[in-house]
């Protein structure tokens, strides 16, 4: 059955879309079958797929207000060899009309489970709010990816969220936690990044990856060829250092899995 990780942060121009795209990029590229659901009505994550966000048929919209089957929503051919669930302005429409609807925010976890089977990753590219969206990603997932950068502001932002998540987790899915912690942007020449980032290490332990993403003019660059940077520039920083993150994420499932049996046992 597929891991369903969200990518959240409450706080804008993180990294966040660029790590969905990517991340799901690289983990199709060790031959892991990934789906990138995409619930920013920016349609950001959408258009770095080289999907035109203007022109797809359906939209996470159908797929939540209109409960059309998620087979009937995917699109299969994107630049980055994954499965996608687009998303465009037509979603911030979704956002108001779950509000009169039953059981809202489990939408989302209700769409997956007939289709969880078909892939390893499920990965949810959250908008930067806490919003009806949100709310449904959080239902549906297992876990949660934080993409931060190391700076003030950012560690604030993640004492909210982290309360957000709390919350979250007591009201509408139990089982939530936190995938890990990743540094985005990252500057090793910069004094505050490292303050940062050792602070974040010693409060959250493993759960800071180990993997960093630094500051790349390909990872800005590739959203607007619609590939990510794998497909852009390979040998780029960026590309290398999210296939190092797959590799981390794929590696920590395995030891969970053996860590499950073992407690089975």
């Amino acid at each position: 059955m597929g891991r369903v990780i969200a990518i959240a942060n409450q706080k804008g121009g993180v990294g966040k879309t660029t790590t969905a795209v990517n991340l799901a990029a690289s983990m199709a590229a060790t031959r892991r079958k990934v789906l990138l659901i995409d619930l920013d009505p920016q349609g950001n994550a959408t258009m770095g797929s080289g999907v035109d966000k203007y022109d797809v048929e359906n939209t996470a919209y159908e797929l939540l207000v209109e409960q059309k089957p998620l087979q009937d929503v995917v699109v299969t051919d994107t630049n980055g060899k994954y499965h996608l669930v687009a998303a465009n302005g037509d979603v911030t429409a979704a956002d108001v009309k779950l509000m009169e609807e039953f059981a809202r925010e489990q939408r989302l976890a209700n769409a997956l489970k007939p289709v969880l089977d078909h892939y390893d990753f499920v990965f949810i590219d959250c908008p930067p709010s806490l919003s009806m969206l949100t709310v449904n990603a959080m239902a549906a997932a297992d876990s949660i990816l934080v993409p931060m950068q190391c700076e003030y502001y950012a560690l604030e932002g993640l004492t909210a969220l982290m309360d957000t998540i709390e919350r979250l987790a007591e009201a509408v899915n139990p089982r939530l936690q936190i995938e890990g912690i990743l540094r985005t942007m990252y500057d090793p020449r910069n004094r505050l990044a490292n303050d940062v980032s050792e602070q974040l290490k010693a409060h959250f332990g493993d759960k800071v990856y180990r993997t960093v993403i630094p500051r790349n003019v390909r990872l800005a660059e590739a959203p607007s060829f619609g590939a990510p940077a794998m497909y852009y520039d390979k040998s780029s920083t960026g590309a290398k250092a999210y296939l190092s993150l797959a590799g981390e994420l794929i590696r920590r499932a395995e030891q969970q899995k053996k860590a499950d049996a073992a407690a089975e046992a």
